[in-house]
């Protein structure tokens, strides 16, 4: 296994990871609070808000820096 294609397994995991959560935010402000019992994971509805904020912004740049990385033909092949 090489590091393009533990890079690459990477970019895949954090595009899929990335639409789940894009998918789990709500247009209306309700969020992941709209989805029966996911919302019990957390102390409160906005606290659930910012964490999916959180981890959907540090996944948009890892995957963003990944396709950078992986365009550009920078990894050793």
């Amino acid at each position: 296994m090489t590091l393009s294609n533990v890079i690459q397994g990477i970019w895949v995991f954090s595009a899929v990871a990335l639409t789940v959560l894009v998918l789990l935010h709500s247009p209306k402000g309700d969020g992941i609070g709209a989805i029966g019992g996911q919302a019990q994971l957390f102390s409160s509805t906005k606290s659930a808000e910012k964490t999916l904020n959180q981890v959907t912004w540090a996944l948009t740049v890892i995957f963003l820096g990944l396709s950078v990385v992986l365009s550009a033909g920078w990894l050793p092949k």
